[in-house]
């Protein structure tokens, strides 16, 4: 029988003690050990602040620098110089004096997605919709083509720090609908399923891909694993839609960065998620 010795802090220092590994192995669940900690939040929480504005329902998380200037630009949106968050940048289209939709961005990785998030969260968006760009793992998808990610499998290390227990990780089904929906009525193709999200794209190794590909995923992103997992953790909506940037199905790198065709393709994406929103709010 082994044990294992844990500190337990206190105001006059730490208490040893040991305690059975059978004891511990049975204990692993979150749900078990969020019931025996007496504070499960952060000491750092997200929140509105006095100065901080009203988001309403629905924001636009862009993950592209490009992407979201072109967005604010056609949405004439207005940027809130007084929000104090350093890493991104907050934007809010307005019907009259109430926000109806907030643009907010870029994002690069896990990370700065979900702390933009939790803030967006915190100002009042209950749906969140995403923008981003993904790599292919599939022939079928090629640069400029859209998907619409429902599930994810985390390389990510964000995510292992909001426990959801047995929850499902993937998108609103209802979102996704919607979605598929608009890009219909644009006679857009796309496809939908699984993305593989890491936190290393310098280290998508050929056994890698063979493995995520292997496993159904279909793309590959920095992201949205760790989004669906806040959204299911924080029990608000999520949906997005990605374009293919890249290309790495065939264990070769096709980028397609500079491409016309990405630079349609992907403002095509934020004009039809921002149309659908504009609906849902009209």
């Amino acid at each position: 029988m082994g044990f294992t010795t844990l500190l337990w802090p206190r105001s006059s220092g730490f208490t040893i003690r040991l305690i059975d590994d059978s004891s511990i192995q049975k204990s692993l669940s979150s749900e078990i050990l969020d019931k025996k900690l007496k504070n499960n939040n952060g000491l750092i929480r997200p929140m509105k602040k006095k100065t901080d504005p009203e988001v309403g329902i629905d924001a636009l998380m862009v993950m592209i620098p490009s992407d979201l200037d072109y967005l604010v630009k056609l949405h004439r949106a207005e940027e809130i110089t007084r929000f104090c968050m350093d890493f991104f940048n907050l934007y809010l289209v307005k019907d009259g004096e109430k926000p109806c939709l907030s643009l907010a961005g870029p994002f690069l990785g896990a990370p700065p997605a979900v702390m933009g998030m939790e803030k967006l969260i915190a100002l009042g968006a209950k749906r969140l919709w995403v923008i981003g760009w993904c790599g292919s793992l599939i022939p079928d998808l090629r640069i400029g083509d859209l998907v619409i990610p429902t599930r994810a499998m985390s390389e990510e290390g964000t995510s292992q720090h909001y426990p959801i227990n047995e929850k499902v990780l993937g998108t609103d089904e209802g979102l996704d609908e919607m979605i598929e929906q608009a890009l219909r009525g644009k006679g857009q193709a796309f496809k939908k399923g699984a993305v593989w999200t890491t936190d290393a794209p310098y280290r998508e190794t050929p056994a890698k891909v063979r493995e995520y590909q292997d496993r159904g995923a279909i793309a590959v992103e920095m992201e949205m694993s760790a989004l669906m997992t806040l959204a299911i953790y924080r029990n608000v909506r999520l949906s997005g839609l990605l374009v293919v940037s890249d290309e790495l199905f065939d264990l070769k790198w096709h980028p397609g960065f500079s491409t016309p065709g990405l630079k349609k393709m992907s403002r095509l994406a934020g004009e039809i998620l921002l149309e659908m929103v504009d609906s849902l709010n009209g």
